[in-house]
């Protein structure tokens, strides 16, 4: 790690936020990157909850909310983010090396958790670019696979670069030692591409249309309120088309306050 890490913080913490070092980065591609940062002693979460980021700009924080991507049970806190050359936050934050600092909330929220969704037996998670964020944090989670039993991840994005977590997703969580086992039996994979050739090609709605969505995955191939629960996260149209979609159907939306059918994020979009 950077001997950055021993020198004194140069932003302080507040009621709200605490200040927290980086552990990890990882750069994807050229406007995609992940990273990690120490996790404080008292901070808990609910697995595909969000939190505030940020770092100091003209004297106070500039906070933006970002997905957790690691499990509940993480010693650290990893985060999927993209590169906006203009953007006030993430143009900064794709800079960031080891041994940096930057504020995190001390309150995570957020309505892609399990508790938001009635009982059935299989959960969609289905997102674009970096919604994929909140669905790592889901898989990792045993307490999952107790409540579905079955699981598809679905991840579109433009080009094949933009798969993060592939060879992890792909391998279905191979080296994880705590779900790996359940993840083999019950949790699905199924990246897709928009802007150039791959195994799978085409937009989510188009997946479901041709029943290509459902492939190797027991049940109906079609979405049915009585055993289906779907969470979105990602591009506004895709969660904007979709959820009209569920609703023509009869799936009813979800909150934290009164569990539904489907749930979505509504504080950001990728």
């Amino acid at each position: 790690m950077s001997n950055r890490s021993t020198m004194p913080s140069l932003i302080a913490p507040s009621s709200n936020l605490t200040v927290e070092t980086v552990t990890s980065v990882r750069h994807w591609n050229d406007h995609l990157f992940s990273f990690s940062i120490t996790r404080p002693p008292s901070f808990r979460f609910r697995s595909g909850e969000f939190v505030m980021l940020g770092l100091p700009a003209e004297g106070k924080p500039l906070l933006r909310a970002y997905s957790i991507a690691s499990p509940a049970y993480a010693e650290e806190l990893e985060f999927l983010s993209i590169k906006v050359p203009d953007g006030p936050l993430t143009s900064r934050l794709a800079e960031i090396r080891e041994g940096d600092e930057l504020f995190l909330g001390r309150k995570p929220t957020g309505t892609l958790v399990a508790d938001a969704l009635l009982p059935g037996s299989r959960l969609f998670l289905l997102s674009t670019g970096t919604g994929l964020a909140p669905f790592l944090s889901i898989i990792r989670d045993p307490d999952i696979y107790e409540r579905f039993g079955q699981i598809v991840v679905v991840h579109c994005v433009r080009q094949v670069r933009d798969l993060a977590f592939r060879e992890e997703l792909e391998s279905l969580l191979a080296n994880d030692v705590l779900v790996q086992d359940q993840a083999l039996v019950q949790l699905s994979y199924l990246p897709t591409v928009t802007r150039e050739p791959f195994r799978t090609t085409g937009r989510i709605d188009a997946h479901i249309e041709s029943g290509l969505l459902f492939e190797g995955v027991g049940g109906q191939h079609r979405f049915d309120p009585e055993t289906d629960r779907i969470m979105m996260c990602g591009s506004m149209a895709m969660i904007r088309d979709l959820a009209a979609r569920f609703d023509r159907d009869g799936f009813a939306e979800g909150s934290n306050a009164k569990p539904g059918h489907y749930v979505i994020e509504r504080a950001f979009v990728d």
